[in-house]
């Protein structure tokens, strides 16, 4: 990564968010899906208290939405886009700009960045006027939520790239990616505490990176006392920088690498064939 390539990928990243905030269809999809559904929510048992955590429902919606806002941006969107880029021979082109590949994928991460911010302090903003949300009071409380939304987003948007190169096509995409989505989702701790799960299970979480975002998250938006339901009784935001630093150093090194590879398996004849394909399914 030099820095050419860097510039151009986030002047890239803000247009393309900026071509987000004005596409209606994408912006209104995008909030219904993410915020419309948890401001329902809030309103709707936001108010009760967990038994047994003295916590109301909506702190722990809020740790739970954001953590999913998070995970499906990074491992749902950004491989069915890339996909559909594919689709659109906007890696083949990427051929021909030198740094080409390492810019896209640093403009991907800037704005699925600044979608996943935007969608976060709309959803507090929401929480605070609707459910009675109690927004973080400590500097530091915004301060780690600032760096586990970035490093959390570097540490999946490599990985939901190259898992772009390799899906098919768009059109099957959230099909395929949408159980293993859920299966991670379920053992990272969002749905219930990960350390109620089995040691193997447990082990295994930690291996990826959704189960250290959302024990950052929760870091965050849940009382000290709640941490001893997580594994070794404590946030571990040391280690939690650790791995997610790690995830995003590897991915960065690895995503340009399969993102070359498969512009360099594209060719105007097959692209041209999919497009002839694509409009004879359109026809019918």
């Amino acid at each position: 990564m030099n820095a050419r390539a860097l510039t151009i990928g986030i002047r890239r990243g803000w247009a393309e968010h900026v071509h987000y905030l004005r596409s209606r269809r994408e912006l209104l999809s995008g909030l219904v899906g993410t915020v419309g559904i948890y401001v329902l929510l809030v309103r709707w048992q936001g108010d009760t208290v967990v038994e047994g955590t003295g916590q109301s429902q909506a702190v722990l919606m809020t740790a739970g939405f954001v953590a999913f806002s998070l995970f499906s941006a990074g491992l749902m969107n950004l491989p069915v886009g890339i996909a559909a880029d594919r689709e659109e021979g906007a890696l083949l082109r990427l051929r021909t700009v030198p740094g080409g590949t390492r810019a896209y994928l640093v403009a991907r991460a800037v704005s699925v960045l600044l979608q996943i911010a935007g969608h976060v302090l709309l959803m507090l903003a929401a929480g605070a006027v609707f459910a009675g949300l109690a927004l973080p009071p400590a500097a530091g409380d915004w301060l780690t939520l600032a760096w586990v939304l970035a490093l959390g987003t570097l540490a999946v948007v490599p990985i939901g790239a190259a898992i772009g190169t390799l899906l098919p096509g768009p059109r099957n995409a959230a099909s395929i990616l949408s159980l293993p989505l859920m299966a991670l989702t379920l053992v990272s701790g969002v749905m219930f505490p990960v350390g109620r799960l089995p040691e193997g299970v447990q082990w295994v979480a930690q291996m990826f990176p959704l189960y250290w975002q959302g024990l950052g998250l929760r870091s965050v938006f849940l009382p000290d006392s709640m941490a001893v339901a997580e594994i070794g009784g404590s946030w571990r935001l040391a280690e939690t920088a650790a791995v997610l630093g790690a995830w995003a150093v590897a991915g960065l090194l690895l995503a340009p690498v399969l993102l070359l590879r498969a512009a360099r398996r594209e060719s105007g004849a097959r692209l041209a064939e999919r497009q002839e394909r694509r409009a004879a399914q359109g026809a019918h």
